[in-house]
Order: C-alpha cells, then sequence, then structure tokens
C-alpha cells in the first residue's frame, strides 16, 4: 500500500473535521470523539453534496442536503440505512496522517 500524507494531527483537532487534497483528490478527514482518524470521500453517497457542510458531533456526520446520517467509525448510514461512506484507510506515522492512495483510486 502507497500512503501519503494529508495533514498533521496539530491540523484536526479532535472532534473536528476538515477538507484536504491530495494528489489531486480531494479527502474528508474526521477526528471522533474518542480519538481515531477517519477518512472519506468528501460527497454524501445519496447525490453528491459535500458532506464538508454538514454537522458532525465527533461520530456521527449528517449531510446538510438531506439530513442523511452516517457512523463515521463504519462508515455505514444509520438513517436511513442500506448506504455508506465511501472509507479511506489511515495511518499515522509520527504527527502525520497519512492516507492510502490506492483507496483513492478506486
Amino acid at each position: 500500500m502507497t500512503y501519503r500524507r494529508v495533514c498533521s494531527m496539530d491540523e484536526l483537532w479532535q472532534g473536528e473535521m476538515d477538507l484536504f487534497e491530495v494528489e489531486g483528490r480531494k479527502v474528508l478527514l474526521l477526528h471522533t470523539s474518542k480519538g481515531e482518524i477517519r477518512a472519506c470521500d468528501p460527497r454524501c453517497p445519496h447525490q453528491e453534496f459535500q458532506l464538508i457542510d454538514g454537522d458532525f458531533d465527533g461520530e456521527t456526520l449528517i449531510c446538510s442536503a438531506h439530513h442523511w446520517e452516517f457512523d463515521v467509525a463504519s462508515g455505514a448510514s444509520v438513517n436511513p440505512t442500506g448506504d455508506a461512506l465511501k472509507v479511506f484507510s489511515v495511518k499515522i506515522e509520527g504527527d502525520d496522517i497519512q492516507v492510502n492512495m490506492e483507496d483513492l483510486k478506486h
């Protein structure tokens, strides 16, 4: 697997989300209330609205357009069920948050 640096841990505080670009591809990073870093496609799978405009409570991401809710730990939709965020593998190396570039290609 090929990982690339997205940002440092200092750039994404616990309970926050932010949009980053890695080699021309946008990635939404989320720092959960449990201290985990998650990465996903920044578009809602429902109608591709930008998830950065939604709400994040540290565990659940809510799309601003139609209020679809996603569990960021699994990526699964919780309201309604049956869909999921496109998630990317993350690793922390030192202070750097990195994402798997293979995941970004699909």
